[in-house]
């Protein structure tokens, strides 16, 4: 089960980060769309993290090697939805961050999920 976990999450790390390089502006748009809803779009965000995090903690309890990031990552986007659905102000704050004019920031962290999809696939390949 964790390997098919690990290409779960290898697939959606390289989709969304190929995404974020290519459609920055858009991904700054839809999380501002996502502040202007309010805590409805806080806890929208919350629905995202909740939902893939839960999927990795559930089948995914590996603590050694490379797989071990993706147990933490997992681990960090159950206490990101935790905090969306109990502390939805504190939440809103990394909202309020993203505007247009900074959106070359999701291409950043678009390397980054590309990076982790690359290490999980070279970890399940080797």
């Amino acid at each position: 089960m964790e390997t098919a976990v690990e290409i779960f999450a290898a697939v959606n790390f390289v989709i969304i980060g190929l995404s974020h390089i290519t459609q920055p502006t858009a991904w700054a748009e839809f999380f501002v769309w996502l502040r202007e809803r309010g805590h409805a779009g806080v806890f929208v965000n919350g629905f995202i993290s909740l939902g893939f995090g839960s999927i990795v903690v559930a089948f995914h309890n590996v603590w050694t090697g490379i797989p071990a990031i993706l147990t933490i990552y997992g681990w960090l986007l159950i206490l990101k939805a935790l905090v969306a659905f109990t502390l939805p102000s504190y939440a809103m704050k990394s909202l309020q961050l993203v505007n247009p004019a900074n959106a070359k920031k999701f291409a950043v962290a678009g390397f980054g999920l590309l990076l982790l999809g690359g290490l999980l696939i070279f970890s399940i390949v080797r």
